[in-house]
C-alpha cells in the first residue's frame, strides 16, 4: 500500500495502532485514512468511532472479514467505505481518489454562487458542506453528505437503492442494497427527531427512498 499510495504522489502518515493514529490527527491534517479493522491497543472500529466524534475526513476501512454484517458493523461507525482483505492494490487506489475527489469538492474553497437546499428546518448548503437542523450543526460524513444532497435536490422523487449507489459510489450497484440502508439509516439518526417515522427522508418499499415536500 505505501508503495502504490507513494507512486500517485500522496503523502502518508503510518501508525502501528489506533490510539497513535489519534495523537496523529491531533498534530497535522489529515484528508483521509485507511483503518485496518485487526490492531493492538485500539482497533479499527473502536479508533473509527473516535476519529467521527470530531472529524469528518473519508475513512476507509479494512478488514479480512467479508461477511455482510461485518460490513454493515464498519459503515455504521462512520466507515465511508469497506474493503476486504485479500485485495487488488489498484483497486483501493482508486477507492481513495473517488474519496479524495468527493472530499475535496464539498470541502474546497467557499464559491461565490453559494446554494443552499432548504426542506423545512433542514438546510444543505452545498458549498460549504454544512447541514443545519433546527438551526443546530449536524456533522456528515462525506458519504451521507452526498446521498442527503442527492435526494433533497430530487424532492419529491422516488430515487432507487440502486440509482443512489450508483450515482455517489460511482461505481456499478451489484446488490449493494445494505451499503445503502446503512448510510440512510445513519443520516436518520443525525437528522430526524424519530427516525420510526421520519419527517425528510422516507422510504417507498420495495423501490427506494424520497425526500419530502415541506
Amino acid at each position: 500500500m505505501d508503495i502504490y499510495l507513494k507512486n500517485e504522489g500522496y503523502r502518508l502518515l503510518k501508525a502501528n495502532d489506533g490510539q497513535e493514529a489519534l495523537e496523529l490527527l491531533e498534530r497535522y491534517q489529515v484528508d483521509l485514512i485507511i483503518l485496518d479493522v485487526m490492531m493492538p491497543r485500539m482497533d479499527g472500529i473502536e479508533a473509527c468511532m473516535k476519529i467521527r466524534e470530531s472529524k469528518n475526513m473519508p475513512i476507509i476501512m479494512l478488514s479480512a472479514k467479508g461477511q455482510d454484517m461485518d460490513k454493515i458493523a464498519g459503515l455504521s461507525i462512520g466507515a465511508d467505505d469497506y474493503v476486504t482483505k485479500p485485495f487488488n492494490p489498484l483497486e483501493l487506489m482508486a477507492r481513495v481518489k473517488s474519496q479524495l475527489r468527493r472530499y475535496h469538492q464539498f470541502s474546497g474553497p467557499q464559491r461565490s454562487d453559494e446554494s443552499e437546499l432548504e426542506i423545512g428546518d433542514l438546510v444543505i448548503n452545498t458549498s460549504t458542506h454544512e447541514v443545519t437542523v433546527d438551526g443546530q450543526e449536524v456533522q456528515m460524513t462525506p458519504r451521507e453528505f452526498a446521498i442527503l444532497e442527492l435526494l433533497a435536490s430530487n424532492q419529491g422523487i422516488v430515487l432507487s437503492m440502486e440509482r443512489i449507489y450508483q450515482e455517489v459510489w460511482n461505481e456499478p450497484f451489484m446488490e449493494s442494497k445494505n451499503t445503502v440502508m446503512v448510510h440512510i439509516r445513519k443520516i436518520r439518526e443525525k437528522i430526524e427527531k424519530d427516525t420510526h417515522n421520519p419527517r425528510y427522508i422516507k422510504t417507498v418499499w420495495g423501490i427506494g427512498y424520497k425526500m419530502e415536500r415541506l
